[in-house]
């Protein structure tokens, strides 16, 4: 049989094991060993290297000499490598060769760019496999225009917002200026509906319960509107000894909690003019505070640079639950509505959003991507997403 079937039945047997028992068995006549001719039969009794007759023993057609043709038949089939390998004897039968077996070529990538038969011919190499990955989606469009835009108000070059918050029912919204106003407006008409005064200064935060909006300026003041009646403010909460950047009703509004640049956290209820907790713990501004509402009396409070704490308490008695180090500024706290889960904003180092378990602190995940701090949060109305806003001027979904 000439060279090239020769070197065609060899490679198909290299890749198939099952089709070495199933050639030596297709012919009768090679169980006869008087038998010689041209055509390469390997043993039966194994699959090692030296059961195909390649070792340094002459030829069956070549006995008695002629060395070259066994090691030009070695360079064909398998490459120039393995035949400057050093060369093997017979072994007795059940003795394995020290010759690596032929089947395992494919896996030890022994075979050069050279090699007729290697790896990356036969697609063995992670290369071909990366040439088949599947092809990059294509770029998503994203509008660069706003669909919609509208103007709400303009308060002139006078005065400015420092704070916004919508009603629960997101009818309506509430404005605190720089000025130390309060104006309401409706939403939907963009109308202004409502100016309240009583602050002497900018208006930094506000927070609504069912009826009464809170506004806590830099004045000390917290000031308690009832859209109900005809007045500027019903009452006047008298407690900070600086400015008031924090402020959140409980679900249930009966408690509102104050937090100040002075590091107080400050518990009020609606019955009284005087703050019924006072928590001194903090060691920097309170400004994120946020009530749970899976558990009643259980309000989280953070603190600032030089605290970077989130510290959990029970109203009802005054007791810290837990605390836990952020390594960050506390900026923002606000409860999941549909699990027991708090998110916090940050600012230095990483100004970062994290995600923590309750009541195990334990850390869901961990958001990064604004490059200044994270002074502002919101949640959607199901729960489902959160929004940013940073001193880089970006707002995340």
């Amino acid at each position: 049989m000439s060279g090239a079937s020769l070197r065609l039945d060899t490679f198909s047997l290299s890749l198939s094991p099952r089709s070495i028992s199933n050639l030596s068995s297709s012919s009768p006549s090679s169980s006869k060993s008087s038998s010689c001719s041209d055509r390469f039969i390997p043993c039966r009794s194994t699959s090692r290297l030296h059961a195909f007759g390649l070792t340094d023993r002459p030829s069956p057609s070549k006995e008695g000499g002629n060395d070259a043709y066994s090691r030009l038949l070695k360079s064909e089939l398998f490459g120039s490598d393995f035949v400057s390998s050093s060369p093997c004897s017979s072994f007795p039968a059940g003795q394995s060769s020290p010759t690596k077996n032929i089947l395992r070529f494919k896996t030890e990538h022994s075979g050069g760019p050279s090699s007729p038969y290697s790896p990356s011919i036969l697609g063995q190499d992670h290369e071909f496999s990366n040439e088949t990955s599947t092809p990059p989606k294509p770029s998503r469009k994203v509008p660069k225009t706003p669909h919609k835009v509208t103007k709400l108000c303009d308060l002139g070059a006078q005065d400015g917002v420092c704070s916004i918050q919508w009603t629960r029912e997101g009818c309506y919204i509430s404005i605190g200026t720089c000025l130390g106003q309060v104006q309401i407006w409706d939403g939907t008409r963009c109308k202004r509906i409502r100016t309240m005064g009583g602050h002497q200064t900018r208006t930094g935060v506000l927070a609504w319960n069912s009826c009464i909006l809170a506004s806590g300026s830099r004045d000390r003041n917290i000031l308690q509107h009832d859209m109900r009646v005809s007045n500027d403010y019903i009452s006047r909460l008298v407690g900070h000894k600086s400015e008031v950047c924090g402020l959140k009703w409980s679900s249930d509004d009966r408690q509102l909690a104050s937090g100040g640049n002075d590091n107080q956290l400050l518990v009020w209820n609606q019955r009284s003019q005087q703050p019924v907790l006072r928590l001194t713990e903090h060691t920097a501004a309170v400004k994120a505070i946020a009530w749970s509402p899976h558990q009643s009396n259980l309000l989280a409070s953070g603190g600032g640079t030089t605290d970077r704490c989130i510290r959990f308490w029970n109203t009802s008695n005054g007791h810290q639950l837990n605390c836990i180090d952020s390594r960050s500024q506390v900026c923002n706290l606000a409860w999941s509505k549909n699990v027991n889960e708090l998110v916090s904003t940050h600012g230095y180092l990483q100004n970062q959003i994290t995600v923590w378990k309750y009541p195990s602190l334990a850390k869901v995940a961990t958001l990064t991507g604004h490059s200044m701090r994270v002074l502002y949060l919101a949640m959607s109305p199901d729960g489902q997403t959160i929004v940013t806003g940073a001193g880089d001027e970006t707002l995340r979904f």
